[in-house]
């Protein structure tokens, strides 16, 4: 059996992509790549790239749009992390999120994997998402 690599995509179901694409774009510095909108159901997807390690990220507009709001104690998606390469990284992103007005919680120590180090905020929809810096050797 082959084994797996890296995750190829990451969907995430928004409430409105017209909201969520220029956020993602801006903040996490992501590309549109291509956009689907799909008359006869509703449907509508964006796909967002990183340009540095191609990544993808596809937000998803569901027609059903009278769901309640995030909430990572239901089943389903807890949060997404974001890998950089350093500490020094992640106070640039600290520093990127407060240009942008964005409330987070500064870097602090993983409770989980010791050593590590983690900002944490949310998306529009209240979706959490972490910058993450591993260990340094």
């Amino acid at each position: 059996m082959s084994e797996l690599r890296s995750v190829h995509h990451l969907a995430l179901t928004v409430t409105d992509v017209d909201r969520s694409v220029p956020w993602y774009a801006r903040v996490l510095e992501l590309e549109e790549v291509t956009r689907r909108d799909d008359l006869e159901t509703g449907l509508r997807k964006v796909v967002l790239r990183s340009p540095s390690e191609g990544f993808s990220v596809v937000l998803v507009q569901h027609p059903d749009t009278g769901r309640p709001g995030f909430d990572e104690r239901r089943t389903g998606l807890d949060h997404v992390a974001f890998k950089v390469s350093s500490r020094e990284e992640l106070r640039k992103w600290e520093e990127r999120l407060d240009s942008y007005h964005i409330t987070y919680q500064p870097a602090v120590s993983s409770r989980t994997l010791t050593g590590s180090t983690v900002i944490v905020f949310r998306d529009p929809d209240g979706i959490q998402l972490e910058i993450w810096a591993d260990p340094e050797d």
